[in-house]
């Protein structure tokens, strides 16, 4: 078999098979799941992400999403609050991730559900249904990397555990975070808190190795939690919806891809924001974005990172300097300190991490 084929069936894979089936192409796509499925992930869509959906004709307001447009950062009973300078929406991944890739086999693309790919050597692929060979590759695996194609993580932040649960909330938290994203900051980590469709509340943390095994498990680390007084008021009567929390470690925050071995990498395989700027989603699309028009214009990987990291390379670094900065207890103080007096520049950081409006009209989204 030879053509394009797009490992990895979430935001970036299924946005990228759909853009190529609207250009004329049928491109092939593998994803190991073989239903909806929950990820670890803030799911904030900015106005950006919104504009790369619109632009392949996804309608997006039928899902249900939940309006975001102030930002409320606390630590400990400090709180700061803001308008932000776009309309964000907050759906989950499980409803967001299926209706896409709905969107781009109606569009022409084909998925293939239930086929894990174990390993890539250049085009060939090994995967669970037998050898695949692809005349163009797509790697779309998010933050799972795949034999042979490892990304280089050297240099990024390393040693953090992040979490995510549901929650059903009371009344009077639904009221609290309408129209809400909270970042709650505290000693070794800090937590998203947001509504997503139905009036569910999704968490979503981020805490140092050291911060976790000093608690030892979740539930004690979520106790501990609780005693921040803003968390304690959000959650302190909140019902969970999962078994357990969703967890991964090791996730390369700061992570911009500089190699060229063939692939065109899309989403967290090209770069990793830290997850408090709000704008992975979007990246994640606007990787889809360039690499389907790169393809469709006959570029090959090499220029299309090229076109990538003059996009996303900056935003991703100083979201990761903010990260460093803001971890530490004295940083916390000084970010607090020179927001409490300028709570607007809060917006400003936040326009600061996102995707630019010159690089989107390249990429074709208004």
């Amino acid at each position: 078999m030879s053509g394009t084929i797009i490992v990895g069936g979430g935001l970036a894979g299924a946005a990228a098979a759909a853009r190529l089936a609207q250009g004329g192409e049928r491109p092939l796509l593998l994803e190991r799941s073989s239903g909806a499925h929950d990820k670890i992930c803030g799911e904030f869509l900015s106005t950006e992400a919104q504009a790369h959906l619109a632009a392949i004709g996804f309608d997006l307001p039928r899902l249900g999403g939940a309006p975001i447009d102030r930002l409320r950062l606390v630590a400990g009973t400090r709180r700061i609050e803001t308008r932000l300078p776009f309309r964000g929406v907050g759906v989950s991944r499980r409803i967001l991730d299926e209706a896409l890739l709905d969107h781009a086999v109606a569009a022409g693309a084909k998925a293939e559900r239930g086929v894990a790919v174990r390993q890539i050597d250049g085009t060939a692929l090994e995967t669970s249904a037998g050898a695949i060979d692809a005349g163009r590759l797509l790697l779309a695996t998010g933050k799972h990397d795949v034999r042979g194609v490892k990304r280089d993580t050297r240099g990024t932040i390393d040693g953090l555990i992040g979490f995510k649960q549901y929650f059903r909330v009371s009344a009077r938290t639904t009221t609290a975070l309408q129209q809400h994203i909270d970042v709650a900051l505290f000693d070794g980590g800090y937590a998203g808190l947001q509504l997503v469709e139905g009036g569910i509340a999704n968490l979503c943390l981020l805490v140092s190795r050291e911060r976790y095994a000093a608690a030892g498990d979740w539930p004690t680390l979520f106790a501990e939690l609780l005693r921040e007084p803003h968390l304690r008021a959000r959650l302190g009567d909140a019902q969970p919806m999962l078994d357990r929390p969703l967890t991964i470690s090791g996730v390369p925050y700061g992570f911009v891809h500089r190699g060229d071995d063939g692939a065109y990498r899309l989403g967290d395989q090209a770069g990793v924001i830290p997850s408090f700027s709000g704008d992975g989603m979007s990246i994640a699309l606007h990787s889809a974005a360039v690499a389907a028009r790169a393809v469709l214009e006959g570029a090959d990987a090499a220029a299309y990172h090229r076109r990538l990291r003059a996009d996303i390379a900056a935003q991703i670094g100083r979201a990761t300097w903010l990260q460093r900065f803001g971890w530490s207890r004295a940083g916390r103080a000084v970010l607090l300190a020179g927001l409490t007096l300028a709570p607007s520049s809060m917006a400003r950081a936040a326009a600061w991490t996102r995707v630019s409006a010159p690089a989107l009209a390249r990429a074709g989204v208004a």
